[in-house]
């Protein structure tokens, strides 16, 4: 027979999206309304539980109005892996699995069973908890809807209204001074927010990392449009896009860095686009703005559902499973399924070829 449930633990890791608080929300109402439950809020992800003081309860009066806020009230990390832990011993940092303190801390702090809210990473460390005995539950999050297991990550939506509002302001000021507007977006691996963004806003060309483009062509669809009448044009780039003519970008531009770093791939793009069509080119990389603002209404449902569905997974015992949109319902999928392989754009996809039709260019 299984412990019963008394005390459940929540924590968010990786990037902060809109949405966290309104799945801490959730899971704090199903929690205490349905079950009776404590809940403890643990702070900055898997940190909070190798260092027990950033844990405090969750009642109706830590959740109150945070349904709409962006963020999350517990803080996060994206580097806080247990499992390969940073730490410093006579003055060198060394790496060290610490594992076996949470480990220690989640029966120590009277915890029954973890929520863990996160992206691949976050899920990953949390498979390998659940292997070592933890009873735990997932939750996906990512602002770039590159989860497989799950149609729709919660944030995605809000930041697709983001990019898609800066495209918008960007085409008038476009233009009027009949300049080329590069818009680099979030996606390191994956062009979702690049792809819906680009259609939504009604840009020219779509650069993404699943597809090669060619600078030839991208100078193609520019001049295309010149010899139209249409004196501007709008490109929207993947952060995630490192080769161009199938070079690395740091081999052909003035950007030698070998680590990614936002702006990067737009400015080299712009710089070679500039170079060979001889236009004015200006850049402006969203960055970290997509990751903020007010959940929107679709994000705050998908929140909810996902929180009360997590809750329940607890209820059943249904550990080591993450809760997933599919076909419209609330489901979940074992976490060894859920984590690992990424959902990215494929080039024959019915939204690529939509694009297509509509006279956007992949730069193919």
């Amino acid at each position: 027979m299984s412990k019963k449930i008394q005390t459940i633990g929540i924590l968010t890791g990786g990037g902060d999206c809109p949405g966290l608080n309104a799945v801490i929300r959730a899971v704090v109402k199903a929690a205490t309304v349905e079950h009776g439950w404590k809940v403890l809020g643990i702070q900055d992800g898997y940190d909070g539980l190798v260092w027990t003081d950033k844990i405090r309860p969750l009642g109706s009066a830590e959740i109150a109005g945070i349904l709409p806020r962006g963020g999350t009230i517990l803080g996060t990390s994206n580097r806080g892996n247990p499992f390969a832990y940073p730490v410093t011993e006579n003055g060198k940092t060394v790496v060290k699995d610490i594992s076996p303190t949470i480990l220690e801390n989640i029966p120590k702090l009277g915890i029954d069973a973890l929520v863990v809210v996160g992206g691949d990473g976050t899920l990953k460390i949390g498979l390998e908890l659940w292997r070592r005995g933890v009873p735990l539950v997932g939750v996906p999050k990512t602002i770039d809807n590159d989860l497989s297991a799950t149609e729709i990550t919660f944030g995605f939506d809000t930041a697709l209204h983001t990019v898609t509002d800066a495209i918008d302001k960007l085409h008038t000021t476009a233009e009027s001074h009949h300049r080329i507007m590069l818009v680099e977006v979030m996606g390191r691996d994956a062009g979702w927010i690049a792809v819906q963004s680009g259609i939504a806003g009604g840009a020219d060309v779509i650069l993404i990392p699943e597809l090669p483009f060619s600078l030839d062509k991208i100078c193609a669809k520019i001049q295309e449009r010149a010899e139209s009448g249409r004196h501007f044009s709008v490109v929207v780039v993947a952060e995630g896009c490192r080769m161009i003519d199938g070079r690395p970008l740091g081999d052909v531009t003035h950007e030698r860095r070998t680590t990614p770093r936002g702006g990067a791939a737009a400015n080299a793009i712009g710089e070679l686009i500039a170079r060979q069509s001889r236009r004015e080119i200006r850049v402006t990389v969203l960055g970290h703005i997509q990751r903020g603002g007010s959940p929107s209404p679709f994000d705050r449902v998908l929140s909810c559902r996902l929180g009360v569905a997590a809750v329940g997974l607890i209820a059943r015992g249904d550990f080591g499973k993450m809760v997933c949109l599919q076909s419209g319902s609330i489901q979940s999928t074992p976490l060894e399924k859920a984590v690992g392989v990424l959902k990215t754009v494929q080039p024959q996809s019915e939204i690529v070829k939509t694009a297509q039709a509509l006279g956007i260019s992949f730069g193919n």
